[in-house]
């Protein structure tokens, strides 16, 4: 088997897409939301709802956000500005959610909407215990943890897996993550990266870019999973390459919590990789009213530190993991949710 070869065209593609609501439309969905239930009650009902609302938006910005759940050559990651908020918050959880007392559901209307576009929210019982809508949030337990409740400590680069017994924590991932922000943290210096492995591949010089493509490399299960499940030891998965797929359309995987190079040189590669990625990402600091269109396969995203006070005011995001299809992780649905997952 002949080994894949560096992209070798000069033409970078484009991997951020911008889109701005324009007021009145960012107005008008925002009071269809206002009055919305709260999604948990009946999740489907719901999801049709906001698929009605934001039917609304102008056609550019709608097949802006479609394109890029449909197409392989758009951007990896989507900067979406703009959008509704809710009047009024309660204090953000000091327990990494979900809150109480939320007496409107625009949050998470915006979140579920958007990812309604772009295929179908999850949920996965080792992840927020199946919630829909994740709560992210900083947590003083989890303060240097390389999860979502860390705050001290860059979140290296990564993309969203999923503990699978079948040995492979990419399959049962999601295609795409949202990220909308309800608040932000108080200095405003949190920062969340993207890197679209397009860029990367483009960084690396072949000999890394061949070590990367080959299965040399184990991954850690998610960090809410050695926590809860696995009383804090490493589940490793069968050994995977980092970077694979076409030449030009390249997708990446690599766990937060760990990963596992079974040669130096392939541990030199690694070091590489988190290099490359932080060479090549998009930067973009979260305010209220913004959100990101992540595709969890084109590229890894990863986070600055910041100060959590847990005084009610820290940064709130919320996420929701989409998958464009539910069938192919059938065996894994659960009796009580046709959208929750072992």
């Amino acid at each position: 088997m002949s080994t894949p070869t560096l992209q070798t065209s000069t033409h970078a593609p484009q991997t951020l897409g911008r889109i701005e609501l324009p007021d009145a439309v960012r107005d008008s969905i925002g009071q269809a939301l206002a009055v919305a239930p709260d999604p948990d009650l009946d999740i489907d009902r719901s999801m049709a709802r906001y698929h009605q609302i934001f039917a609304t938006l102008p056609l550019e910005l709608l097949q802006q956000i479609l394109d890029f759940g449909r197409h392989s050559d758009t951007p990896g990651v989507g900067y979406v500005r703009n959008l509704p908020v809710d009047a009024e918050l309660p204090a953000t959880p000091a327990n990494g959610g979900p809150a109480t007392g939320k007496k409107t559901f625009v949050a998470e209307g915006v979140l579920l909407g958007l990812s309604g576009l772009l295929g179908e929210p999850v949920g996965f019982l080792t992840e927020k215990n199946g919630q829909l809508v994740h709560d992210v949030i900083p947590v003083a337990g989890g303060a240097t943890s390389q999860t979502n409740q860390g705050s001290t400590v860059f979140l290296n680069f990564h993309n969203d897996i999923v503990h699978d017994a079948i040995g492979r924590y990419d399959v049962s991932n999601p295609d795409f993550l949202v990220l909308s922000c309800l608040r932000a943290d108080h200095e405003g210096v949190a920062a969340t990266h993207y890197a679209d492995a397009r860029d990367v591949v483009r960084a690396l010089d072949s000999r890394t870019y061949e070590l990367l493509r080959s299965p040399l490399f184990r991954l850690n299960a998610p960090g809410s999973y050695v926590r809860d499940v696995a009383g804090g030891r490493e589940v490793l998965s069968d050994l995977v390459p980092m970077i694979s797929g076409p030449e030009h359309f390249p997708e990446i995987s690599a766990s937060a919590n760990g990963v596992r190079a079974m040669t130096t040189a392939a541990e030199a590669a690694l070091d590489r990789l988190q290099a490359a990625c932080r060479e090549t990402a998009h930067q973009v600091y979260l305010r209220p009213g913004e959100a990101l269109l992540i595709n969890n396969r084109k590229g890894l995203h990863a986070r600055t530190p910041f100060t959590a006070r847990y005084d009610g005011a820290d940064r709130w995001l919320q996420r929701s993991y989409v998958r464009r299809s539910q069938w192919s992780i059938r065996y894994r649905q659960t009796e009580d949710n046709r959208r929750v997952h072992y």
